[in-house]
């Protein structure tokens, strides 16, 4: 059957504007499904920076102004990787336009934002998909699968970090990411920590929250010193639904990490640990083993962990960043295509944003709060 195309709008160049770009490539050439996805236009800050993205990585056409992309008959889907203040807007037209929307984390500011587009997304019958592509690693897939077939028994704690040192410099400059509203390290990557541990273990039921600022000032814009509003370093107990405690931490004041979004998994009859900076990796420890010969044992990625084999039919190559973003898209051409649900639509993405100001209100009480 040949593949009904869809073409996409994107808003945004920056890093993960680029990500997707070679993610829809990849994707175009890796997966088979009913709906091909295909680059039509790209929408920057002004006309001529749209156009050299455009040019640079391929794309037919470009604007200056995002409404022109998202009100264009030809664009099916709209796709924003513009800083997360921005989000709102930009996803409620292109919803009001009748598309179909793939928007990078966090979905909003604010968990009632979050909330508005999900509803609005739903009302509209379109499809949507929230840019938390980690989960898409095929190695995150087993070690969910085993937990759930109880390889590891009952389950005892949960450990998970998202932790870079991408804001360690106090020289650094105030950036959107400070806005008192939305900003600071558990919304941009204590996010990826709390969506893995609800992939992993299921829903949390409660929060206990701790967030610090270590830098009180940054330079701002004019270059003089202005106060920071937001966490640097941020950590929550959490009670899962299931009955398992545990804990996250976001930190991006790490020195000399930049990618550590890292879980430890422990159970009555095993662990598992598994780190993003080796992320074609899972180590398994079992109780079962002879002593003397006890340890954790290296589950290598390969063709037996779908998708894996559709990038390479060795094991021990190598899926990458990029990689886990064209199995992220290609699922949710299989949404759009009604062949699954949606992977992580936008009532996943008001979730993890509800989560992370629940930590946050639990910080300011000093107290649990139940989700």
């Amino acid at each position: 059957m040949t593949p009904r195309k869809l073409k996409v709008g994107l808003i945004g160049t920056g890093f993960m504007g680029r990500a997707h770009v070679l993610g829809y490539a990849a994707a175009a050439r890796t997966f088979e499904t009913a709906a091909a996805l295909e680059l039509d236009c790209v929408a920057d800050l002004t006309a001529d920076a749209a156009a050299a993205a455009a040019r640079a990585f391929g794309i037919p056409r470009s604007t200056g102004n995002w409404r022109s992309l998202v009100e264009d008959p030809e664009i099916a889907i709209v796709d924003v990787t513009a800083p997360t203040g921005l989000h709102r807007d930009m996803v409620l037209e292109a919803i009001a336009a009748g598309k179909h929307v793939y928007c990078e984390k966090p979905l909003a500011p604010t968990a009632a934002e979050a909330l508005e587009m999900a509803e609005a997304a739903k009302r509209a019958g379109v499809t949507t998909q929230v840019g938390f592509n980690y989960l898409a690693n095929p190695i995150l897939r087993v070690a969910r699968g085993m937990i759930a077939a109880g390889d590891l028994g009952e389950i005892y704690s949960y450990r998970g970090i998202h932790a870079e040192d991408y804001m360690a410099d106090s020289a650094g400059p105030i950036t959107f990411r400070h806005d008192p509203v939305g900003g600071g390290a558990l919304g941009d990557i204590g996010s990826h920590a709390l969506a893995t541990a609800e992939f992993l273990l299921g829903p949390v039921a409660a929060v206990m929250g701790d967030c610090r600022t270590v830098i009180s000032e940054r330079p701002g814009a004019d270059g003089f010193p202005q106060q920071v509003e937001v966490d640097d370093v941020s950590r929550a107990f959490l009670r899962f639904e299931s009955g398992v405690t545990g804990g996250i931490e976001a930190n991006w004041c790490a020195t000399g990490r930049t990618m550590q979004h890292d879980f430890e998994v422990y159970g009555s009859k095993g662990a598992l640990v598994f780190s993003q900076e080796r992320l074609n990796e899972l180590h398994h420890f079992t109780v079962d083993a002879p002593t003397g010969r006890r340890g954790f044992r290296k589950i290598e990625a390969g063709p037996d962990h779908p998708p894996y084999g559709r990038f390479c039919v060795a094991p021990g190559h190598q899926l990458g960043f990029n990689d886990l973003k064209a199995i992220e898209i290609a699922g949710f051409a299989a949404a759009l295509a009604g062949e699954v649900p949606e992977p992580f639509g936008f009532r996943s993405g008001h979730r993890i944003q509800r989560l992370v100001e629940l930590i946050q209100d639990s910080a300011s009480l000093g107290q649990w709060v139940e989700v």
